[in-house]
């Protein structure tokens, strides 16, 4: 009997009412153990409106959960083509199977995902990629969990948390009160204040207590524990054999492992206990026991050597099922069992299948149960093993001490059994991981072993990667030449070893060298990676190849291929949920716009990524650094703490392509504030660095800023710099503004400006800076005013708080703007019309141009970038 839930099921009517009319939700049902979690589902899919569709499906405390649980539960309901896509390992593929099968289904759907604080990673993944798009679904997605066993670091809670908020519901179970608990009572005969003390109003207690205390008769039970002990005691020996049995299985017992188990009558017994209310069973006759608070109760009571004894039962049942048995629950049984031989048999193929499905936190977890009994594994086994357990962990992003020393493991025993070819794989992949860590000296070191290793050997395809590594190694730390000579060296390999893969880092290695170094024929072999990466679904290395396009577009100022790539690249990092290449590219964003002179706009933009918590270093310190030059030129209160942190975290990376920047905007710093003498010692840092930088735009930067501050700089060649720059050093000031506003750079013709002792353009300066915001230069010029005498010529310093007057980031027109606000609400184009009070033809038009604007393919598009990029919406006026 569902007591005190109608507010409940009145939240869930409503959200119900909402999907059914296309606008989608989730709702996170959790409370304790017990509460009635799946009690109220049960009543929910009884009060479903006609024409809804239903599918359930639960995670289970396995070892290591299955891969995609409550998606294999009820991939009937999904069709076809999703079952036969679980098989497979092309995730995106399934994720959109999934979705095609909600949104193109006949009626809305409700899904029910149960008991998800046991879900898997590829479980998340998929629960992040719905619910980016669930507010254009049909589909109410209903999660429920037990809130008690989920804290802040729980895989759950992070999932949960980069959901939208707006899509995400709660509706948290309370423990019944003390007047339903007695009106209980009474109607079993039994004292109220006994049974609330007992229970403490949490229903599953509540109902085995009352069931205990009906059939204990002479003694009431004092435990949950008890009471289902007292419950089962009453029950035949073979039904009560049984539950202690299917106690040791965490998860649904189909009937056909029932018939393995014990034939004909044990499937009958476990339909005698569901009558009883002691066991439940599925539409699809599987059974599993009423709660798992009862399965625990009666698992807790059998002894450990029993218990190994009824894992060996059912791991030999599952083998004599064949190719229908989960290799999941097998791990779990072989485990359980100590059956060191079978686990280390059947724990690498369970791995394999989940990775497959992108739950590599899962193969992790298969591959470390192995791990437990690799004393017993064959040395090249437990080589293996060591380095699979290494790879998996780190894809799911955990690359911690533990893991370097797996790698470390595999490559002792690979070289006592003689394979080189396996060492200077595990070498390559020691110096990837060091990267990651941000450890390049380590990295280096350790890609430098792989080669000598692999080049012992006849050529390989690892050999030709550990080519491209080292190219990319040298490419990031702007030794391109270097770069070049590697990567060429990979593509001659490629062509003996053909690899989609391969030929994509090589191309992107070689062309951004070449870029880089104002080579444009690069651009060719960066289209060229990218296009072999589209073609091949290598989403990673088409992520990189705009990451890296994007870098040099901005980096050389062509501004209008930066709008171009950067726009591409983020609506694709967006498109295949790609976060860090989508963060990192938005930071490059941000670059660009203050560039352009559009300080606050490039605040906006880092900010928000800055302010994501849990981004590893590299992919949030583009950002950080142009949230500090911008606040410093912007005179921001925070921009003294800002340039400090991004200076802290770009000299930890020890990459020039951070380490320059951060110096930079000290020294503009400096001078802008009259501290010549600290500007001076970062420009004479950057001089000590400039053997390893031919970056020429940062040549001309250390170049002009030396002659700023009175120095020479030794070794340059004025000739080869960028025009500004050259303008500048030949003292033809004017020009050089000139050429900077010709590169659409009006804050870098101010600074040139800055050093006229010309009343009339100090003071057009002034003004220009002014209407930037960037408050720290427009002061600087009114202290050179003042030693010149011609305050009085300049513009009056704007009073109080002050943001300049700019268009949105991306060009919007207000009209657009509110537009995209409606859209990111789920507004349908009439919806549209009716708010603005504009015609259809009007709002079409309006919806293509921000659709055209965002680089957005359709709505869904609009509010997954949105999602990503809440600085879009802009503060109404």
């Amino acid at each position: 009997m569902l007591i005190e839930r109608e507010k409940e099921l009145g939240q869930l009517a409503a959200l119900i009412e909402a999907a059914g009319r296309g606008q989608g939700a989730a709702v996170q049902i959790c409370g304790e153990a017990g509460i009635g979690k799946s009690s109220l589902i049960q009543r929910l899919l009884s009060r479903l409106p006609e024409g809804w569709r239903a599918a359930s499906g639960g995670c289970d405390a396995l070892y290591t959960p299955r891969p995609l649980g409550p998606v294999r539960d009820m991939s009937g309901t999904l069709g076809p083509e999703v079952q036969a896509l679980l098989e497979g390992s092309d995730r995106p593929q399934l994720f959109n199977a999934i979705l095609d099968a909600i949104s193109r289904g006949n009626g809305p759907m409700l899904m029910v995902w149960e008991d998800v604080h046991w879900a898997d990673h590829a479980t998340l993944d998929l629960l992040r990629f719905l619910g980016r798009r669930i507010a254009f679904l049909p589909l109410l997605l209903v999660l429920t969990y037990r809130d008690d066993e989920v804290d802040a670091q729980h895989p759950l809670a992070r999932g949960l948390d980069e959901l939208p908020s707006g899509v995400l519901h709660s509706v948290p179970l309370r423990a019944l009160s003390p007047k339903a608990v007695s009106v209980l009572a009474r109607k079993a005969g039994l004292p109220g204040d006994w049974l609330y003390q007992k229970s403490q109003g949490n229903p599953f207690r509540v109902t085995e207590m009352l069931a205990a205390g009906q059939t204990g008769a002479e003694k009431l039970p004092g435990s949950v524990r008890e009471a289902v002990t007292v419950r089962q005691g009453q029950l035949p020996g073979g039904a009560l054999e049984l539950l202690e049995l299917i106690s040791v299985i965490p998860a649904a017992v189909p009937a056909a492992l029932l018939r393995h188990l014990g034939g004909e009558e044990a499937l009958a017994m476990a339909q005698d206990l569901t009558a009883g209310g002691i066991l439940q069973a599925s539409a699809a006759g599987d059974f599993r026991f009423r709660h798992e608070i009862a399965r625990i109760a009666t698992l807790e009571r059998i002894p450990a050597k029993l218990r190994r004894a009824h894992h060996a039962r059912i791991l030999e049942a599952l083998r004599g099922m064949e190719a229908t048995a989960p290799l999941d629950q097998m791990v779990h049984h072989a485990a359980g069992a100590l059956n060191a031989g079978a686990v280390l048999a059947i724990a690498p193929e369970a791995a394999s299948r989940a990775a497959a499905n992108g739950a590599h936190r899962e193969a992790a977890g298969h591959l470390g149960t192995a791990l437990r009994f690799v004393d017993e594994a064959e040395p090249e086994t437990a080589a293996l093993l060591h380095e699979r357990w290494a790879y998996e962990s780190a894809l799911a992003a955990r690359i911690d001490d533990e893991v370097l020393d797996a790698r470390r493991h595999a490559i002792t025993l690979w070289r006592l059994l003689g394979r080189q070819d396996k060492v200077g794989e595990n070498l390559r992949w020691l110096s990837r991981m060091h990267w990651y860590r941000g450890e390049a000296p380590e990295a280096a070191r350790y890609a430098d072993q792989a080669i000598r290793v692999l080049e012992s050997i006849p050529p390989s395809a690892e050999q030709a990667m550990a080519y491209s590594l080292r190219a990319q190694l040298h490419m990031l730390n702007d030794q391109m030449e270097e770069a070049v000579h590697w990567g060429e060296r990979a593509l001659a390999l490629e062509a003996d070893f053909p690899n989609p893969e391969l030929r994509a880092h090589a191309l992107n290695n070689i062309g951004t060298a070449l870029i880089f170094r104002g080579r444009r024929e690069g651009e060719a072999l960066l289209r060229e990676s990218l296009a072999v990466s589209l073609a091949n679904n290598l989403h990673e290395h088409a992520a990189r190849a705009y990451t890296n396009f994007a870098e040099y577009a901005v980096e050389f100022r062509h501004f209008a291929l930066a709008e171009e790539i950067i726009a591409a690249g983020i609506a694709y990092d967006v498109e295949h949920d790609l976060d860090a290449w989508t963060y990192y590219l938005t930071g490059r964003l941000a670059l660009l716009r203050m560039e352009q002179g559009r300080l606050g706009d490039a605040a906006t933009i880092a900010g928000a990524v800055t302010a994501r918590e849990k981004l590893t270093l590299v992919v949030r310190l583009p950002a950080l650094l142009v949230q500090a030059r911008a606040a410093m030129r912007m005179a921001a209160p925070d921009a003294a703490a800002l340039m400090e942190q991004a200076y802290a975290d770009a000299m930890a990376t020890d990459e020039l392509q951070h380490i320059v920047p951060a110096r930079l905007t000290l020294i503009e710093h400096a001078w802008l504030t009259g501290h010549r003498a600290l500007a001076i010692e970062h420009l004479d840092a950057l001089f000590a660095l400039s053997d390893g930088d031919r970056h020429p735009w940062n040549i001309g930067e250390r170049a002009v800023w030396a002659k700023r501050l009175g120095r020479e700089a030794e070794g340059v060649d004025v000739g080869s710099l960028p025009e500004p720059f050259r303008l500048e050093l030949d003292g033809e000031m004017e020009a050089a503004a000139a050429a900077w506003r010709a590169l659409s750079m009006p804050y870098a013709a101010a600074l040139v400006g800055l050093q006229s002792d010309d009343e009339a353009e100090l003071g057009e300066t002034v003004g220009q800076l002014q209407a930037m915001g960037a408050e720290a230069a427009a002061a600087y010029a009114r202290r050179r005013a003042s030693e010149l005498g011609v305050t009085s010529r300049l513009p009056r310093p704007r009073r109080g708080a002050y943001s300049a007057a700019r268009d949105h980031p991306l060009g919007l027109t207000k009209r657009e703007q509110e537009v995209l606000r409606l859209l990111a609400r789920g507004c349908s184009n009439r919806e549209i019309s009716e708010t603005l009070g504009r015609s259809p033809r009007t709002v079409e038009h309006h919806v293509s141009a921000v659709l055209a604007k965002l680089n957005a393919q359709n709505r869904m598009a609009v509010m997954l970038r949105v999602q990503n990029d809440p600085w879009l919406l802009q503060p109404e006026a």
